[in-house]
């Protein structure tokens, strides 16, 4: 399974990336953006224990995805099926190493993941939670057609520091695919 589009390929994790993980999430910069089970520092053991939890699920389609651009792994995306009452939707996350930031990368790979998780996938929602303050995230969401939903006050906690969480959200019925100029490079 690979989506491609204009900024980059997403696709399955292979062993061979772990190299090019560790080198990209091993940033405080990224880590500081995404949830405490992202490790840091982030060895390559850490990558290949990533890759191989990943790759070994019995998934009918995959939900996990490495950005690939350029012809290596820059970051990646994934989708958290919801269970019982909330299975009709999905969470998504993402991180891109700090050298890829402002090229557009991500926005692509949220519009080609959310498409993937409305189609084959059958999702009637999809929902992302970020830090309030982390702007660039926010950008990327609302540029792919998610709309802020609320704020929920005081719910996350990184490096002792209380944040608020941005709640947005996709809705199959309305949800229209962006479209983008050419990626920056």
């Amino acid at each position: 399974m690979r989506l491609v589009t204009a900024a980059c390929t997403l696709r399955p994790f292979v062993a061979t990336d772990a190299p090019a993980l560790a080198h990209h999430a091993n940033d405080r910069a990224v880590w500081r953006t995404v949830r405490d089970r992202f490790p840091h520092p982030y060895t390559l053991a850490d990558a290949e224990a990533f890759i191989g939890m990943v790759t070994s699920r019995d998934e009918p389609v995959p939900t996990t995805f490495a950005i690939e651009v350029e012809g290596g792994v820059v970051g990646g995306i994934g989708l958290i099926p919801g269970t019982d009452i909330e299975r009709i939707g999905a969470e998504i996350g993402y991180w891109l190493g700090r050298a890829w930031w402002g090229r557009g990368i991500a926005s692509h790979a949220v519009a080609a993941t959310t498409a993937y998780a409305f189609g084959p996938l059958g999702f009637l929602r999809v929902f992302a939670m970020t830090m309030a303050g982390n702007a660039a995230s926010r950008r990327v969401l609302a540029r792919c057609g998610y709309t802020l939903e609320g704020i929920l006050r005081s719910a996350q906690i990184k490096e002792g520091i209380v944040h608020d969480t941005a709640l947005y959200a996709a809705i199959r019925d309305d949800w229209t695919p962006p479209t983008f100029a050419a990626p920056i490079r």
